[in-house]
């Protein structure tokens, strides 16, 4: 039964999403669209959540992040970010699982930006567990704990997880970026990185000042 749900969403998600988020040049007036229903965050009361969802080989996402993570830097007190990894097909799955495992090990900043500028700067092909336990490694990671985390149940849970929401926020493409699981902008909708940080900016305050007046 888990396995048929597996390949349904699977199957879902491919239809759902392409691989990476083109930047139209004429974006909707629009720039998001709603997410229905609501769907749930993972921050306390009062706070509001952003959640960028990437996926390695993107390279809209590599040209995104610099900018992404100096936004990241600036925001106040009531907001916190997190990643999610794209998971709409089976080929995103080991690039999701090392993220959660370098969270998992307390090593995200040692490998994150490392591991994207390996891929599309030095044009390394690392998409596999055997080439991303040697990148770990090589980035201070130890070998055993490697393989025992990025196989374990724990992960598993995280990319199944992953998996669900990004079928539920109706993910198109990648960068995409959810505001409190209301709203859903990109690339796409956006119209370039800066408008789509503006954008940003611009739902946060939205769901501020909705937070205020409940």
């Amino acid at each position: 039964m888990c396995r048929r749900i597996l390949i349904s969403l699977l199957t879902l998600c491919t239809l759902l999403a392409v691989n990476t988020a083109v930047f139209a040049q004429d974006p909707p007036a629009q720039p998001y669209k709603d997410i229905k229903p609501i769907q749930p965050t993972q921050v306390a009361e009062g706070k509001i959540e952003v959640v960028e969802v990437f996926w390695y080989g993107c390279p809209h996402c590599y040209d995104f992040e610099p900018q992404l993570s100096k936004w990241v830097e600036k925001l106040p007190a009531d907001v916190e970010f997190r990643r999610m990894p794209a998971v709409y097909n089976n080929s995103l799955v080991p690039h999701a699982r090392a993220y959660y495992t370098a969270e998992k090990m307390g090593i995200v900043e040692q490998i994150h930006r490392p591991l994207f500028d390996a891929m599309h700067k030095e044009k390394k092909q690392i998409n596999n567990e055997k080439a991303l336990q040697e990148f770990f490694v090589d980035h201070g990671a130890d070998e055993a704990e490697f393989k025992r985390i990025y196989n374990s149940m724990e992960i598993d849970t995280m990319v199944k997880q992953a998996l669900v929401m990004g079928v539920r926020y109706r993910i198109e493409g990648v960068p995409a970026v959810v505001i409190n699981g209301k709203y859903l902008t990109s690339g796409k909708h956006a119209g370039s990185y800066e408008n789509l940080l503006k954008v940003m900016d611009q739902l946060v305050d939205k769901e501020r000042e909705e937070l205020t007046r409940q």
